[in-house]
């Protein structure tokens, strides 16, 4: 179980809750996964341009009349970003829970990359949390010991204390730039706003469970025993991993970013 985080929290804190936990796994969960920045394939010519399904127009949040002068290369994105995000949410927290430097750069990588099996190791957006991974043994059995999910209360506070609004109004306003990255990371056709809200659409349908959670130690990393839970996507075993508590929480607040972001709070169900 490998982990890295998001600092959406910065330009698009849709992936601070996406993503800024996903990176406060302790090294023992980890697995090493490949620093590939991203692993969609590139479209090839006989392809067609796929239906932008959710045009980051519809956005119900927009930035204000003082955040419309334009935007500057994406090369030199870091300190304007930084100093929306510091708007947001305060240099103190930033720098607390965040690596500041390529940050367009990590949040495409992380959001692109929590629908899958694995987040890049290579850019992790936040770092580590603090205290030891604990485990519970019972007759030579091993499982997730509950007191790990109080690890997380910091940073499921720090989650739920963002304005939304503003936080997609943050978004939309550094939008083209994440979108540019975005293609420039093997995406020319994607359309990133797609992409973010497939994510937490993703982590809105992980499991709850309330049952012990049975690890298995085949070399360094713990996994879950159980093969469908560790088949299952980055996101949403995170939201395993952080506790039933804690993922209602961090799922309340994904469901109002999906409604600023979409006008809804879940995905609507298939026409029968």
């Amino acid at each position: 179980m490998k982990t890295t985080t998001s600092w959406v929290a910065v330009v698009a804190l849709v992936a601070v809750v996406l993503t800024a936990l996903y990176f406060y796994l302790p090294d023992i969960l980890r697995q090493p996964a490949p620093d590939a920045v991203s692993t969609a394939p590139t479209p090839t010519p006989a392809e067609t341009v796929p239906t932008v399904r959710h045009p980051i127009e519809k956005a119900q949040a927009q930035p204000s009349a003082e955040d419309t002068k334009p935007l500057p290369p994406l090369a030199e994105s870091d300190e304007p970003a930084l100093t929306a995000a510091q708007r947001l949410v305060g240099r103190e927290s930033l720098e607390r829970f965040f690596y500041l430097d390529s940050l367009m750069r990590r949040v495409v990588v992380t959001i692109d990359n929590l629908p899958r099996k694995q987040v890049p190791e290579r850019y992790r957006l936040t770092k580590p949390i603090d205290g030891r991974f604990v485990v519970t043994e019972e007759r030579e059995t091993t499982f997730l010991n509950p007191k790990n999910y109080a690890r997380y209360a910091p940073a499921v506070l720090f989650v739920e204390g963002i304005d939304t609004k503003k936080l997609v109004a943050t978004y939309v306003r550094f939008y083209s730039l994440l979108q540019q990255e975005y293609q420039n990371l093997g995406r020319p056709d994607g359309y990133f706003n797609d992409r973010t809200v497939e994510a937490i659409d993703d982590m809105l349908t992980a499991p709850e469970l309330h049952q012990p959670i049975q690890l298995v130690r085949p070399n360094v990393w713990y996994k879950f025993a159980d093969p469908e839970l560790e088949a299952l996507s980055a996101g949403q075993k995170l939201m395993i991993r952080i506790g039933p508590e804690n993922a209602a929480r961090v799922k309340a607040k994904l469901r109002d970013i999906r409604r600023e972001l979409t006008g809804t709070a879940e995905r609507p169900a298939p026409a029968s």
